[in-house]
């Protein structure tokens, strides 16, 4: 681990920066991963995001020895992902694997089930169910907590942003989420949205966005005790004091719970970091 930066930093922004708003071409998605792989900061970046049928162009980009840890994005069908799972080049490490159980408003279960027989037969890679903020999340919530409980590596994915105003959960919904994963003592990722590191209103859409900050400090004061309503007052809060000062406290610490979120810049949350005193060193890209 990197003395600039902080355990509780580690692996926080999986790198995403093939789909929007970066959407980059894969060649240079893959060329900007290496060097970050190979950067001062290379602690605080995870895996870089990949849908899953884009996974037969990989080879071609890749050198004979090198290796490459990605997490796969489904925008393909269960039945289809475990084929493309199967059939990826052996210098692809699949770290995770993530896939929407529903859209908003449908019931998650049916979609929750496929995916839970497929972590079945994944043989130990963790996979992330993207649960909507709506109908039916708690009931969800419980199957994966259960199935996790039975020893499948599963884990919880949500939404924090998108192109409309009601993809943005208000800071008690996504601390009511927060609370209801530690209860289960169930891990999450989030994803969308956390574009900075403390709340702020976006100018030009005027959506307000979680800070990535904020979310930290509020999964630590949950994972102390903290209820909603004390979880839900460091989401909304936009003066960076205090959620800094919670998160420099625990700096040492392994990062509870949250298992971090995919950023389509890795340069803006590590400026972020560093403005705010949370990481030590400059940053060159």
């Amino acid at each position: 681990m990197s003395t600039q930066v902080p355990r509780l930093l580690a692996g926080l922004v999986d790198d995403a920066a093939v789909f929007p708003p970066g959407s980059a071409a894969l060649p240079d998605a893959v060329t900007a991963h290496h060097r970050h792989r190979a950067g001062w900061y290379a602690d605080l970046v995870g895996p870089l995001l990949l849908p899953a049928s884009t996974l037969p162009d990989l080879p071609e980009l890749l050198a004979p020895e090198a290796t490459l840890a990605v997490g796969v994005i489904s925008d393909v069908p269960v039945g289809r992902l475990e084929a493309a799972l199967a059939e990826a080049d052996p210098r692809l490490t699949v770290r995770q694997v993530e896939a929407p159980v529903a859209k908003r408003g449908e019931d998650p279960q049916p979609g929750l089930a496929d995916l839970v027989k497929l972590a079945e037969r994944l043989a130990g890679t963790t996979v992330y169910a993207e649960i909507p903020l709506t109908f039916g999340l708690m009931g969800a919530l419980d199957a994966l907590a259960e199935a996790r409980a039975g020893g499948l590596p599963v884990a919880a994915k949500f939404r924090t942003g998108g192109l409309a105003a009601e993809l943005f959960p208000t800071p008690v919904e996504l601390a009511a989420v927060i609370c209801a994963c530690r209860d289960r003592e169930l891990p999450f990722k989030l994803t969308a949205g956390l574009h900075h590191a403390i709340r702020h209103r976006d100018p030009e859409t005027g959506f307000t966005h979680h800070g990535f900050v904020n979310v930290l400090a509020a999964t630590l004061a949950a994972t102390g005790g903290a209820e909603v309503d004390a979880v839900a007052e460091l989401l909304a809060a936009t003066d960076p004091l205090r959620v800094v000062e919670l998160a420099r406290s625990h700096r040492e610490a392994e990062r509870p719970l949250w298992v971090g979120y995919g950023s389509c810049s890795i340069s803006e949350p590590l400026t972020d970091l560093i403005r705010l005193g949370l990481v030590n060193g400059g940053f060159e890209e």
